[in-house]
């Protein structure tokens, strides 16, 4: 839009010549000024881009650590209870073993009593049969002597 013409008029009126040179100082300075904001625009727009990058990646970086912060933490956890587990398997397994070996040792103690107590048993029945031994030979013995008095 800068033709000679255009430059003569403003507004519809022919201006003198120092407001010509004027305008077009004016003109240059406001195509200067405008030309300064856009290149100042696109240098704030770049930079702004470049910033809203850099916190774009710094944020995912920041997601990732504390992805893997809790990732492990989770597993540190699964992981204990893992190793817990193992641990109380084992001490099952064990405790098994040991409920069995005395389990074996009840009962023979079981079967040592039965054969203390049959033995008891049986010096009863023989005390008891010595008794009665005792008791008939006193009575033969009685017989006896009664049989020698009378004769």
């Amino acid at each position: 839009m800068n033709t000679p013409m255009s430059m003569l008029t403003s507004r519809g009126r022919v201006l003198p010549f120092s407001e010509k040179e004027r305008t077009e100082e004016e003109t240059g300075t406001l195509e200067s000024s405008l030309l300064q904001m856009i290149e100042d625009n696109r240098r704030s727009s770049l930079q702004l881009r470049e910033k809203t990058e850099r916190s774009r990646k710094e944020a995912i970086r920041h997601a990732a650590r504390t992805a893997d912060l809790l990732v492990k933490a989770v597993n540190g956890g699964v992981e204990e209870c893992f190793v817990n587990e193992k641990r109380i398997e084992a001490e099952i397994r064990s405790l098994a073993v040991t409920v069995a070996r005395f389990g074996k040792q009840t009962d023979q103690w079981l079967a040592a009593t039965h054969a203390v107590n049959s033995a008891v048993k049986e010096i009863g029945d023989f005390e008891n049969w010595m008794k009665t031994m005792e008791f008939d030979c006193k009575k033969i013995t009685a017989a006896i002597r009664n049989i020698h008095e009378d004769h």
